[in-house]
């Protein structure tokens, strides 16, 4: 079995994949975020991911160009919260992959991990304060652990999207003390966190790409 890097076909097909999920949980995404947030999660991330995949056809040479325009994209389509985090983990995720080609496992995990610390900075979030960092940044440590121990990139994502699972699940018995969530005090307990559950899609979504393009 070969070991998949990422690359600009597979990261246009894991963007295309990501938006193709969204919409198909656009209910569910919004049903989340009716009970402690502003009921439009799902509809905004839809608008936004349908307005990347717009795109995907004109396929440039590099990856830090598509995420990029990703980036760009949806800063500028999404409303509310949604856009400027997702926003700033593309455009980090592009600045994190220079002029590369390609990634490797290490230049994957490294770039990933950029792009969830934009996030971090852009909403002053930790872990434990149940928004899509409680899916991302265990995703993120199961993801360095794979790769460090010779996992292929396909792998580890698989291993890094079943942490993100398990840290979605465990927002549900959380106190929100960020974002709009935040406002409803204790009431926001036993609610899952609509961020977290989006945020699995999209490593989910990039497990399934680089596990297509290596026939696992």
């Amino acid at each position: 079995m070969s070991e998949a890097a990422l690359n600009v076909e597979i990261a246009s097909s894991w963007l295309q994949g990501f938006a193709d999920r969204v919409a198909e949980e656009k209910d569910w995404l919004t049903e989340l975020d009716a009970a402690i947030g502003d009921a439009d999660h799902g509809i905004n991330m839809n608008r936004g991911m349908s307005a990347v995949a717009t795109e995907l056809s004109d396929r440039p040479a590099d990856l830090a160009t598509l995420f990029k325009r990703t980036g760009m994209k949806l800063v500028s389509s999404v409303g509310g919260a949604s856009g400027p985090l997702y926003g700033t983990f593309f455009l980090r995720l592009a600045a994190a992959s220079g002029d590369a080609t390609t990634l490797d496992g290490p230049g994957l995990a490294t770039a990933l991990r950029a792009g969830c610390d934009g996030i971090k900075a852009r909403g002053k979030a930790e872990l434990g304060e149940k928004t899509m960092l409680d899916a991302l940044l265990p995703a993120m440590d199961a993801l360095d652990e794979a790769v460090a121990s010779g996992q292929s990139p396909a792998e580890a994502m698989k291993a890094a999207a079943e942490a993100a699972r398990t840290g979605r699940e465990a927002t549900i018995p959380m106190l929100a003390t960020k974002g709009r969530a935040s406002y409803l005090g204790e009431r926001s307990i036993g609610h899952l966190d609509p961020g977290a559950a989006s945020s699995t899609l999209l490593l989910e979504t990039l497990a399934a790409a680089l596990g297509s393009s290596d026939g696992s």
